[in-house]
């Protein structure tokens, strides 16, 4: 009976080997679909936050028009702050054809424009983004809000909606 001793040296190096070249095909497939998952959730994020800041804006720059203000200051940062979002790309960039954009670099400048923005208007900055820490709770006792800030799914929602039953009554709204 021939048994060849020199196979059995490289049995523990093939197995191992064998596992890691299996493990590595495992792990690139659902790498890319957490990773595909995680960017579309980061990506829903972003544009909701975005959404709000565009929104927030057109909403003053159309106060400010009715109101026939000529504060060049308020108008300059509502300008500044919609050309800034209207430079965030709509669609994902290619692998294949380099972008120069720089998007978390453009995202703090919409971030900041939106805080100088508040300045100016004299408004508090209230958008909270879904990564951000929880609202403080007393505060919300003290606006009336004792909803908390979920939303079902578990993640934390921008900004708290009310539902009819808490708002207040005769609550007005002047700008």
């Amino acid at each position: 009976m021939d048994f060849d001793l020199e196979s059995l040296v490289d049995v523990e190096q093939r197995f191992y080997d064998d596992g890691y070249h299996d493990g590595f095909a495992h792990g690139k497939i659902h790498g890319s679909i957490e990773g595909r998952a995680l960017g579309r959730e980061k990506g829903f994020e972003m544009w909701e936050e975005l959404g709000f800041y565009e929104g927030f804006a057109l909403m003053w720059q159309a106060i400010h028009a009715q109101q026939s203000r000529n504060e060049d200051r308020t108008a300059h940062h509502i300008r500044q702050l919609l050309d800034l979002i209207g430079q965030f790309p709509r669609v994902n960039p290619s692998a294949t054809e380099p972008s120069d954009l720089d998007i978390p670099r453009l995202f703090r400048q919409i971030r900041s424009r939106y805080k100088a923005l508040c300045a100016t208007l004299g408004v508090r900055p209230t958008l909270r983004a879904a990564d951000s820490i929880a609202p403080n709770s007393s505060e919300d006792a003290e606006n009336g809000n004792s909803q908390s800030s979920t939303r079902p799914s578990g993640s934390k929602s921008v900004w708290p909606v009310q539902s009819i039953d808490n708002q207040r009554s005769g609550e007005q709204f002047s700008f």
